[in-house]
């Protein structure tokens, strides 16, 4: 897995997240995971198709977590996760990609998104389009965690 095409990604998610919620978080170490129960509540699935590369990224967010991006980007969150929280996770999805789209366009990679899904529920699934494994880094702050997923081709 090429760490040039994965750090735009984590980049623009801690940018996203420190601009839009004020919130900072703290990238955990990289580890491959084995299966496709999600390590949290909602999650935002892109897949994206490049010259150099075909793959997806998903960004799960514990609902704690969910809840409380909510209220510091609008001054307002529901009292449990709803169609609002899935949509704002869907945008976050959209603006950390469209981010790393631009970061890579620098080094000269392009590549096409497909618009995002969003999945929630306890032990949903996360099914990455790509045939490579699956990378995730959680991501911490003392309101929960989120979890950023990549897999692209071999």
């Amino acid at each position: 897995m090429n760490v040039e095409f994965i750090n735009p990604f984590l980049s623009s998610m801690l940018n996203v997240m420190s601009t839009m919620a004020q919130m900072e978080l703290i990238p955990e170490k990289p580890r491959l995971k084995k299966n496709e129960v999600s390590m949290g509540d909602v999650s935002g699935l892109i897949g994206m198709v490049s010259d150099q590369a075909k793959g997806s990224l998903s960004i799960t967010f514990e609902g704690g977590l969910a809840l409380a991006t909510m209220k510091k980007m609008v001054g307002e969150a529901p009292d449990e996760l709803n169609e609002e929280i899935i949509d704002l996770v869907g945008e976050i999805t959209n603006m950390v990609t469209g981010g790393a789209k631009r970061l890579l366009s620098e080094k000269g990679i392009e590549f096409d998104m497909a618009t995002p899904i969003v999945v929630s529920g306890p032990n949903h699934s996360i099914h990455h389009k790509a045939k490579g494994p699956v990378i995730i880094i959680p991501l911490k702050n003392e309101l929960g965690k989120a979890y950023i997923e990549f897999s692209f081709d071999d």
